[in-house]
């Protein structure tokens, strides 16, 4: 009994330490891959087609990680969360961006973070603990579907009842047009041998007009050193009446002093004696005309004899 007592006991303590060595492993290697990974979430506004869980996570074309988990947001099922898996090495920064990209048109989708500038940080650990978000950016599909339903609405818009009305009014009125010019062909014929012949006129005359001013342009650079010499010797005249000018004033300064500060004292009684002068010549004037011989006789002028 004691034999099989202690081969119990050897089997169960063998049993546990082999228990205990499996966990630790697990938990070693467990702990070993935490350390050579980073977890990162990404929140995609566009659907994620052919996107699976396991997918590929490429920087710069390089694969550096893998998609843990997808799932739709709870207060917001338009926008899908994306768990990523991504090694310790890889260099996501501030400025890093994710988007859904794909090997070819009909490749097995993956999302590809791009940029990450040297001089950007390193993208920050949120307070709670809870992973890094990586902010996203359309994809080319996206950005080809967006394209793709502004031309159907603007097509849907050009293409509408009253566009095909007009557009219709239009090519009608451009058959009238042309039937008009059709009729109408000989006098648009006269009209451009005319416009020809007024074109062939201008040319002759604009020659003409070339030849005049060449003549008056040459004619006046060979009267110009003339004239400017002309110039100079009347501004050099115009000096010297000047400086003669200048002379005069100075050498006569004195009686001219003498009259401003006389004379035109003086002006001023003389012209009031002439005023009053004129005055009385004026109404003897007037007197004269009136009756002559009253004034220089001093009585009034003979009756004349009437005969009965």
């Amino acid at each position: 009994m004691e034999t099989r007592a202690n081969y119990v006991l050897i089997g169960a303590f063998t049993l546990l330490t082999t228990v205990f060595l499996l966990l630790f492993a697990l938990w070693a290697s467990n702990f070993s891959s935490s350390r050579d990974w980073r977890a990162y979430t990404v929140v995609f506004t566009e659907p994620v087609t052919g996107l699976t869980e396991g997918g590929s996570v490429q920087y710069n074309g390089l694969a550096v990680g893998t998609v843990e988990s997808l799932s739709l947001d709870e207060k917001d099922p338009r926008r899908v969360i994306a768990r990523l898996k991504l090694k310790v090495s890889t260099p996501v920064k501030a400025d890093t961006r994710a988007k859904l990209s794909q090997q070819g048109i009909t490749g097995v989708p993956f999302i590809q973070l791009t940029g990450g500038s040297p001089t950007a940080p390193a993208l920050p650990q949120p307070a709670d603990g809870s992973p890094p978000v990586i902010r996203t950016e359309p994809s080319a599909l996206q950005n080809i579907a967006d394209t793709a339903n502004r031309l159907v609405a603007r097509m849907d818009q050009l293409l509408s009842e009253e566009n095909i009305q007009r557009i219709s009014a239009t090519l009608d009125h451009l058959e009238q047009a042309s039937g008009s010019l059709a009729e109408r062909r000989e006098d648009i014929g006269q009209l451009i041998v005319n416009a020809r012949d007024a074109t062939a006129a201008m040319k002759a005359t604009l020659a003409t007009a070339d030849g005049t001013l060449k003549g008056l342009d040459q004619h006046l650079v060979q009267r110009l050193p003339g004239l400017l010499d002309r110039i100079d010797a009347a501004i050099a005249k115009l000096d010297a009446t000047a400086g003669n000018a200048n002379a005069l004033i100075a050498e006569n300064r004195p009686g001219l002093q003498r009259f401003t500060n006389d004379g035109l004292g003086q002006l001023g009684p003389t012209l009031a004696e002439l005023r009053a002068l004129i005055r009385d010549l004026r109404a003897v004037s007037q007197r004269l005309e009136g009756n002559p011989a009253r004034y220089l006789l001093g009585r009034d002028a003979p009756k004349e004899f009437d005969p009965q």
